[in-house]
């Protein structure tokens, strides 16, 4: 994570969630700083750290670490949660349906995938639940991504032995195509017209498609 986007967390959640504001405790000493509980939240988050670790170099006890990563989570999807995890609107899609297009890709409106992580700190009793073919417990995450990088959908962590494509039974990221609420869209490709919009990657759903074999444009 670069430093300006680190300070505008900081500086959103200590101006709008009261446990992050810099205080003072009974004896009139300032307690704990935003920087402090924040980074013991995100370094739980990013590398799957217990919480009685952030003692050593943070001076925050487990209990507390714990706090600060429940209030962080909480107050990124209040603060966050209506601008960035939200699907997006005719007028965001027809955005995205223009880039595509400019691109060379007709109808295709974000790229989809999944990564995976070895879970290291699992506990035992849920290693059967998330482990693979290797044997290891992983963790999933799917997400969908616009080209300058707009997340408006992720998919994390549920057990299971799950893949890049199994995991798409239980992600809620077609909803809105199976309930008929999806936006509609119109386009042409190689002379045939498609009305459902596209992510890309795998060829056996209507909405992926791996690629174009006959692409227009200057760039074909």
């Amino acid at each position: 994570m670069n430093k300006d986007l680190f300070l505008r967390i900081v500086v959103s959640l200590s101006e709008n969630i009261r446990f992050f504001r810099h205080r003072k405790d009974a004896t009139g000493r300032l307690g704990l700083s935003p920087l402090q509980k924040c980074t013991a939240a995100i370094r739980q988050l990013a590398y799957g750290t217990a919480a009685d670790l952030a003692d050593e170099y943070l001076r925050i006890g487990e209990s507390t670490a714990l706090s600060c990563l429940h209030h962080f989570t909480d107050g990124i999807i209040q603060l966050f949660g209506d601008e960035y995890l939200r699907r997006p609107t005719a007028e965001d899609l027809q955005r995205l349906l223009d880039i595509g297009e400019k691109r060379g890709f007709p109808g295709m409106v974000e790229s989809i995938d999944c990564m995976h992580w070895e879970w290291k700190n699992c506990p035992t009793a849920w290693k059967g639940q998330y482990a693979r073919g290797s044997g290891k417990p992983t963790i999933v995450l799917e997400t969908v991504a616009s080209q300058d990088l707009w997340i408006w959908h992720a998919f994390f962590g549920p057990p299971g032995t799950l893949n890049d494509i199994n995991v798409l039974d239980r992600s809620p990221v077609f909803d809105d195509i199976f309930q008929g609420r999806a936006p509609t869209v119109e386009y042409v490709v190689s002379g045939h017209k498609y009305n459902l919009a596209y992510y890309g990657i795998y060829p056996k759903w209507a909405t992926f498609i791996q690629s174009i074999t006959s692409p227009q444009g200057p760039k074909a």
